[in-house]
């Protein structure tokens, strides 16, 4: 659990630091694009004093320096119009239309937009109020680049990071499966040795004592072991998909579990009249259960309390689902119950629902979830499967 909170805030901690990041660029962009519009604004204004000294300009003016002036701007989109609106200059505008009369139709919207935008210098050229010209002018194509360009960097760094975080994480699960796949095959290699000393010692037993009552529980254990050995050595390999009566599958797990468990515990079973048929490796499914039904007996710690085995069935589906009345589980953890190594309990390895979890959904491309839980009440597990022959493809 300590384990699995470092990492929340580990994840917490690289958010903030990312948001810290992207506001950071933001802020420093928005202050570069900010100083560079003052910049092309004050060239603006020497570009409409230029325009005020060529409309008043005469014969004997000396116009090479305002020329120079007006001929500089390679940029700035700029349309001047007059005091009735009409178009009487325009640069550097990139012109959508068919003719003449589209163009200039064009021209003057263009700089109506600026003008309305705010974008505009008025030059008086007389003492006439009404003598006037308005210089409309646009931010450089250079300027709106540099405008946009901190949004498409953080949304190509931030689609760098998904999808290094989904490769990271892929490949961590590959990782992960081979070492259970591995972990698995070991342990029942390691106990097939063992297993097969006392199937030949429970014969030996039973020919030397006859009569003992004791040897056909021993020899229910010795097959216990078989059957769990047999699990884990279908652990990473694809199981034979079998026609499999569930209503059986929970029957035989609740026996198991009503003569392992405190009898301050009830077990309980609510099925359907008809069985319920489903492709499947019982054996596997049947480990998913027995899991589900041991956490509920750790969650009631000796308290009286009940476990209730409840079986449904719909057109397409069927639907397991395990509850007890034990502490439940909080809010904050339900997320993280599936986990690998994630567990409340002192001495836990945090493996039973992962596994559970990895049965349910690769082997029989199913779901598991937790469907409701409240402290000190109990929690409920719910398995939906897939009825039909396609119900393990």
């Amino acid at each position: 659990m300590q384990w699995t909170d470092r990492i929340r805030q580990v994840k917490i901690f690289l958010v903030v630091a990312a948001i810290l990041i992207a506001v950071a660029s933001l802020l420093v962009s928005r202050s570069l694009t900010h100083d560079l519009a003052e910049q092309e604004k004050s060239k603006m204004q020497v570009w409409a004093e230029a325009m005020k000294s060529l409309s008043a300009a005469d014969e004997n003016t000396d116009l090479s320096l305002v020329l120079k002036v007006l001929d500089e701007n390679h940029t700035i989109p700029v349309v001047v119009l007059n005091n009735e609106g009409v178009v009487t200059e325009y640069r550097n505008i990139e012109i959508k239309a068919r003719n003449a009369k589209d163009s200039i139709a064009f021209i003057t919207s263009y700089g109506q937009q600026m003008k309305a935008s705010g974008q505009v210098i008025r030059i008086s050229l007389s003492k006439n109020h009404h003598d006037y010209i308005d210089v409309c002018y646009d931010d450089s194509l250079m300027l709106k680049r540099i405008a946009v360009y901190p949004y498409v960097q953080l949304g190509v760094v931030l689609l760098f990071v998904i999808v290094a975080i989904f490769a990271l994480l892929t490949s961590k699960r590959a990782e992960q499966n081979k070492v259970w796949v591995g972990l698995s095959k070991e342990t029942a290699h390691q106990l097939g040795t063992p297993i097969s000393s006392l199937m030949a010692w429970s014969t030996i037993l039973k020919e030397t004592y006859p009569d003992d009552e004791l040897l056909p529980e021993m020899d229910k254990d010795v097959k216990r072991l078989q059957l769990i050995a047999d699990r884990f050595s279908k652990i990473g390999s694809i199981p034979e998909p079998i026609p499999s009566c569930l209503n059986d599958v929970l029957i035989h797990v609740v026996d198991y579990m009503d003569r392992r468990t405190s009898k301050k515990i009830e077990m309980k079973t609510e099925l359907p009249n008809e069985d319920v048929i489903i492709n499947m490796n019982a054996s596997l499914f049947e480990w998913v259960i027995e899991n589900l039904c041991k956490n509920a007996v750790d969650a009631m710690g000796g308290k009286l309390g009940s476990i209730t085995l409840r079986l449904e069935e719909t057109d397409k589906r069927a639907i397991v689902e395990v509850s007890d009345t034990g502490k439940g589980i909080k809010k904050k953890d339900i997320s993280n119950v599936f986990r690998p190594g994630f567990t409340t309990k002192k001495r836990g390895w945090g493996l039973g629902l992962s596994l559970a979890k990895r049965i349910v959904e690769e082997y029989h491309h199913g779901k598991i979830y937790v469907k409701n839980s409240e402290i000190g009440k109990g929690t409920t597990f719910r398995i939906e499967l897939r009825k039909g022959k396609d119900s393990m493809l």
